[in-house]
């Protein structure tokens, strides 16, 4: 694998564009960071993220103050190179941050849309059923909410990794280590629908084993699934702006909100250190508080 490959550095462009929504500009600027970052670690025979701690970083800011950047362009540097590392943590390439040990001023972590039980379920029964394609994008839907999944593990799902029968999936995260997620009535009934209906007509013998696939029978991208996340909450009414992710971190909270062990959210998660999701309690505890403040008399 090239050394670019494995910095994802394609990806993370495509998740600025599709997931953030950024501009062109705002991307470009994003991705020249990221890009002379790597260009320096490759120079420090640093082939893999995960090689990356913040030893290193705060060598890399040191070289940049060494080359005479301006502080304000160190800065706009330092906010691409979190947001980056932030995107390999979401992805599960990465297992800790080397940003949070940066000694540089930072603001609180932004914390991630969470949409509410009722718009969730908007956006599960959008698809237009007058489409060929409706069961497939309502399985897809369906199966991001009802087990938290990754946009990559999803579009990597074979047809052997799930059991009907028991209402469980086997997904494969960082590393190739798995976890075994169970999945609801609602989810399984679109995805035995899509499975026995939509993909075997739409299946050439291209799909290299993969559920998911696009019209022309062959697996279907990140980017498409994207897009039907977005088509779904602009379809449903939602104003915000929603990825597959979205319904990730819906999942999370939903499940704590509703009584959850956070060690097993984090099974469910994929998470390797429960740091990482320890987030979601502050999204709860920010609801309560949004609660309080518009009920509560005195508030």
């Amino acid at each position: 694998m090239a050394a670019s490959d494995s910095f994802r550095l394609h990806l993370f462009g495509d998740y600025l564009s599709f997931e953030r929504g950024l501009s062109g500009r705002t991307v470009k600027a994003y991705h020249g960071d990221v890009e002379r970052l790597i260009e320096w670690l490759q120079a420090q025979r640093v082939e893999t993220p995960d090689a990356v701690d913040h030893l290193r970083l705060r060598d890399y800011v040191y070289h940049l103050k060494d080359a005479g950047m301006a502080a304000s362009s160190i800065r706009r540097a330092l906010s691409s190179i979190r947001t980056y590392f932030g995107f390999l943590i979401d992805e599960g390439a990465l297992e800790t941050d080397p940003t949070e040990m940066l000694e540089s001023p930072r603001s609180w972590r932004r914390l991630p849309t969470i949409l509410s039980r009722e718009q969730v379920v908007g956006m599960l029964e959008s698809p237009d059923e007058a489409k060929s394609t409706y069961w497939r994008d309502r399985a897809i839907l369906e199966m991001l909410y009802a087990t938290g999944m990754r946009v990559s593990e999803l579009t990597h799902l074979r047809l052997t990794d799930v059991d009907g029968g028991e209402r469980l999936v086997r997904v494969r995260g960082k590393g190739g280590r798995e976890r075994l997620i169970p999945f609801g009535t609602a989810a399984t009934t679109a995805l035995s629908r899509y499975l026995h209906e939509v993909r075997p007509r739409i299946d050439r013998g291209a799909g290299e084993d993969r559920i998911f696939l696009n019209l022309r029978g062959t697996p279907l991208t990140r980017m498409a699934v994207w897009q039907i996340v977005k088509d779904a909450a602009t379809r449903s009414g939602l104003e915000k702006r929603v990825s597959p992710h979205t319904l990730r971190h819906s999942f999370a909270t939903h499940l704590l909100e509703g009584g959850a062990d956070l060690a097993a959210v984090q099974e469910l998660l994929g998470h390797v250190d429960i740091s990482t999701t320890q987030i979601y309690t502050h999204i709860d505890r920010e609801y309560v508080r949004q609660v309080h403040r518009r009920f509560h008399p005195r508030a």
